[in-house]
């Protein structure tokens, strides 16, 4: 039992490896061929908010989808999507139509839809064999990421002009990494107890649940640490070529900002399981205004590197630590609405980021999304130390009551 495990949680790994290739791709390259096709240059991240949207509209629906079907078959349905999406970009990029792009944008969207719940199909079998394993399953699969992290921006730089028209031999590239993809969930088995049990009554209802003050400081810190962060991120190439960087600099520092959101995750369980759920949520947050300390300080790639490479520690540690908090907020048969809703947020939160990013830059200037990031993420922490303060520093431990 416990080999399984280990195979099922390394080979969701892998999954979500091939994930962070797809998204940390569209990063890289989605904002810049917005960019060449957009007459008003404010519209340029309008592609990324509609990956951002198609991921927000289809969450919920996802979540229900693979209760009923099982997580295999959603995430197959999810990577046809991917593939499907891939192939309707490469022809928006090809024929100059920033209309074609968005659509194509939007349909990926679904794919990142049913692949975000890794993370919480890796809780479901540590808690099948291991449950004191929890922690550490999910930050092993987000740990995966780091893959993408380095493989994403590599192969931007190399697919971005592998064909005639930049940017078309990029996402064809992703279509076949949706292939793969489908071939690996193949080999993906999840604990038929899980599904069985997930599919046994509609227990609470989720007004009930979102009351708890754990559930709703989880959701607030993993909406206000992806938000933030895809702020940052999908401005950031855009940002450096407006101060005349070159874009394999910028590919450099999106690459070791991905690694900086993942590497952690080989020890962030750990952490959490040291020192409680609590206090690595507020390092994380301390992390992220140390990022835009650093990036009001200046504009050169040092800058640049250093602030998105702490944004992306940062982030890991308030993700890993919100979702961690989650789970043990519900209980197995509420788990497909409490997820679904979760990632509604964070998807809609990032859909507002994306969408607001170019155009505050476009505006405003870098300096101006920094100073946007700031409050939010205070508010994130004062949650997290109202939380601590009146439930003790290690909730989020536990199991949730059954």
């Amino acid at each position: 039992m416990l080999a399984n495990l280990r195979f099922q949680v390394g080979l969701l790994a892998g999954l979500q490896a091939l994930l962070l290739v797809n998204n940390v791709t569209l990063m890289a390259v989605t904002g810049l061929a917005g960019a060449a096709l957009a007459e008003n240059k404010a519209f340029a991240t309008v592609p990324l908010s509609a990956y951002v949207l198609g991921s927000a509209l289809a969450s919920i629906p996802a979540a229900h989808y693979m209760r009923r079907a099982g997580r295999r078959a959603g995430y197959t349905l999810g990577a046809g999507f991917g593939f499907l999406g891939a192939c309707i970009s490469a022809l928006g990029v090809s024929v100059g139509s920033l209309a074609v792009l968005c659509l194509g944008t939007l349909l990926t969207g679904g794919y990142a839809a049913f692949a975000v719940s890794y993370r919480f199909a890796a809780a479901d079998a540590a808690d099948a064999y291991r449950p004191d394993f929890r922690s550490r399953a999910i930050s092993l699969v987000l740990a995966g990421g780091i893959a993408g992290g380095i493989i994403g921006p590599e192969l931007s730089k190399f697919s971005r002009t592998l064909l005639a028209v930049d940017f078309a031999g990029t996402y064809l590239t992703l279509a076949g990494f949706a292939v793969v993809v489908m071939l690996l969930l193949r080999l993906l088995r999840l604990p038929h107890g899980e599904a069985a049990a997930a599919a046994t009554g509609s227990g609470r209802g989720l007004a009930e649940i979102l009351r708890q003050p754990r559930c709703w400081v989880a959701l607030l810190a993993a909406t206000i640490g992806y938000g933030v962060m895809n702020l940052l991120m999908v401005a950031t190439p855009l940002a450096m070529q407006l101060c005349s960087h070159p874009y394999a600099a910028a590919a450099m520092v999106i690459e070791w900002h991905v690694v900086g959101m993942f590497l952690p995750g080989l020890v962030t369980g750990t952490l959490i399981a040291r020192f409680g759920v609590l206090p690595i949520l507020i390092c994380g947050g301390l992390l992220m205004l140390a990022c835009t300390a650093i990036a009001l300080n200046g504009v050169d790639i040092t800058h640049f590197f250093v602030a998105l490479l702490l944004l992306g520690v940062g982030w890991n540690f308030m993700y890993t630590g919100a979702t961690t908090l989650l789970t043990t907020s519900y209980q197995p048969s509420e788990k497909a609405k409490v997820q679904g809703f979760n990632d509604a947020c964070v998807f809609a939160v990032m859909f507002t980021s994306s969408l607001s990013s170019g155009v505050l830059l476009h505006l405003r200037g870098w300096e101006s999304l920094h100073l946007l990031a700031i409050p939010l993420v205070a508010l994130g922490l004062l949650a997290a130390a109202w939380l601590g303060g009146n439930t003790g520093w290690r909730l989020g431990m536990a199991p949730a009551a059954r």
